[in-house]
C-alpha cells in the first residue's frame, strides 16, 4: 500500500500547498491553486478541498478571500494593499482634512435593507447609542449592490457626515471606496461582516460558535442528519463563517461530513411553486431530520415546505435559524434561533465609531475586532429525533 493511500485527503492537499508554497517561493499576497484546480488534481468533492483550506487559513498559512480565490498570507509587517498614487495623495489630502473637519452632528449609516427584524433591531441600537450623544443618523440603502453602496458612501461624505457606519454587501471584489475612507484616515466601522485579508474596525456577531451551538443542541435531540442551508447565490465570509463552524463541530462529535447536508447555491424568489424547487423534494424524500438556516426568512421558508410536505415541526422536522424571524419581542418568539444580540452590535458599533471620531483613531491604523457570542434560544421549532 502507498504511503499516502493512508494520510487523508484533506492533509495531502494541505502538504501539497504548503510544499508548493515552499517550492515555488510564493510570497504574501501570491494565489494558490483554485478549489476546482484542487478538486481536480486530486478527484476529491469540494467539501474537502473547503476543509483543508479552512485548515491551513486557521493557521494563518492562506488567506480565504469569498469570490476571488485563496492567497499566501501576507505577513503583519508586510500587509498593504497597492494604490495609485493619485490616490494616496488624495487620500492624504483627506487624512489631514479629518482632524479640522467641522462638526455636523450627523453620522452616515448604509444597509442593505431594513426589511427584517435583524436590521430593525440593529438601527434602534445604533439610533440610542448616536442620540446617547447628541448624534444623529441617515441612512441610504445599498439594496446588496456593491456600486449603490459605493454612492451612499459618496453621497455621505458629501453631506457632511462626521463618519459612516455601513453593513457591506458581500460581493466577489471589494468596495475602492471602503478601502479610500481606511487609508485616508476616514472613521469607519463595518457591521455584521469583515473584508477577509483587509483591516478595519469591525463588530459582529461569532458565526462559527454560532452554528457550533445549533449543532450542538440538534445532536443533543438525537440528530445526526443536520443539514446546514444558506440562500446566499455567493460563498460569502458569512456564510464561509458559518459552514466551517459546523463542520468544526460535527468533526469535534467525530461525526462524518456529508457534502449533501451542506445545502448553497440556490435561491428562494417566491414560495407560489415551492413544490418544484429541488429544496422541497431534499425535505419530501427526509434526507435530513433537522436543518440549520443562515437567515431567519429562510427558517420560515423551509417551515412552510416542511408542512407542505405534510410533515409537523417539530415532531418530523427541526429547524434552528440564525436570528429569529417571528417576533421583535423575544418571549413571543416561536423559532429556535442563534440570537446575535443586533441591538448591543449596533449599539456598540455607535459607540465606537463616536470614540474614533473623537479621538481620530482613523490615523492610527491600530484597529478593534469585536466578536460578540451568540446564544442559542431554544423554543418550538426543535424536538427530539423521531427517525
Amino acid at each position: 500500500m502507498n504511503t499516502t493511500d493512508r494520510i487523508p485527503l484533506y492533509q495531502q492537499i494541505q502538504d501539497y500547498i504548503r510544499t508548493l508554497i515552499d517550492s515555488e517561493g510564493l510570497k504574501g499576497g501570491d494565489r494558490i491553486p483554485t478549489e476546482k484546480e484542487l478538486m481536480d488534481r486530486f478527484n476529491v468533492s469540494k467539501i474537502t478541498v473547503v476543509n483543508a483550506l479552512s485548515g491551513l487559513a486557521n493557521e494563518k498559512i492562506i488567506n480565504r478571500v469569498p469570490g476571488r480565490g485563496s492567497f499566501v498570507t501576507i505577513p503583519e509587517t508586510e500587509q498593504s494593499i497597492p494604490v495609485p498614487l493619485t490616490s494616496i495623495r488624495q487620500e492624504e489630502s483627506e487624512a489631514a482634512a479629518v482632524g479640522t473637519r467641522a462638526s455636523t452632528g450627523i453620522i452616515g449609516l448604509i444597509m442593505p435593507s431594513i426589511d427584517d427584524y435583524f436590521a430593525a433591531r440593529l438601527v434602534k441600537g445604533i439610533q440610542s447609542g448616536l442620540l446617547e450623544n447628541g448624534y444623529r443618523a441617515v441612512i441610504l440603502l445599498s439594496g446588496g449592490i456593491v456600486e449603490m453602496e459605493k454612492e451612499a458612501i459618496k453621497t455621505l461624505k458629501n453631506f457632511g457626515a462626521e463618519g459612516i457606519l455601513i453593513f457591506p454587501v458581500d460581493e466577489d471584489q471589494y468596495n475602492e471606496e471602503i478601502l479610500s475612507m481606511k487609508f485616508g484616515g476616514y472613521p469607519f466601522v463595518l457591521i455584521d461582516r469583515y473584508l477577509p485579508g483587509v483591516e478595519t474596525h469591525y463588530i459582529a456577531a461569532d458565526g462559527k460558535l454560532g452554528a457550533s451551538l445549533a449543532v450542538d443542541h440538534l445532536w443533543e435531540l438525537g440528530h445526526r442528519d443536520i443539514a446546514i442551508c444558506s440562500d446566499s447565490p455567493l460563498q460569502t465570509v458569512t456564510v464561509q463563517d458559518r459552514i466551517e463552524g459546523y463542520m468544526d463541530a460535527l468533526k469535534n462529535k467525530g461525526a462524518l461530513i456529508n457534502p449533501a447536508h451542506i445545502i448553497t447555491d440556490f435561491l428562494m424568489v417566491n414560495m407560489e411553486n415551492m413544490e418544484s424547487h429541488p429544496l422541497f423534494r431534499y425535505i419530501r424524500n427526509r434526507m435530513a431530520t433537522a436543518y440549520i438556516t443562515l437567515n431567519g426568512r429562510l427558517g420560515v421558508q423551509i417551515y412552510q415546505m416542511a408542512q407542505q410536505a405534510g410533515f409537523h415541526i417539530p415532531d418530523d422536522v427541526s429547524i434552528v435559524s440564525f436570528d429569529d424571524p417571528t417576533s421583535i419581542v423575544e418571549e413571543f418568539s416561536t423559532f429556535t434561533h442563534i440570537k446575535q444580540f443586533e441591538y448591543e452590535m449596533g449599539y456598540r458599533a455607535a459607540s465606537k465609531l463616536l470614540d474614533n471620531i473623537k479621538n481620530h483613531a482613523g490615523k492610527d491604523r491600530i484597529y478593534d475586532n469585536q466578536l460578540i457570542q451568540p446564544e442559542l434560544v431554544i423554543r418550538q421549532t426543535s424536538g427530539p429525533c423521531r427517525k
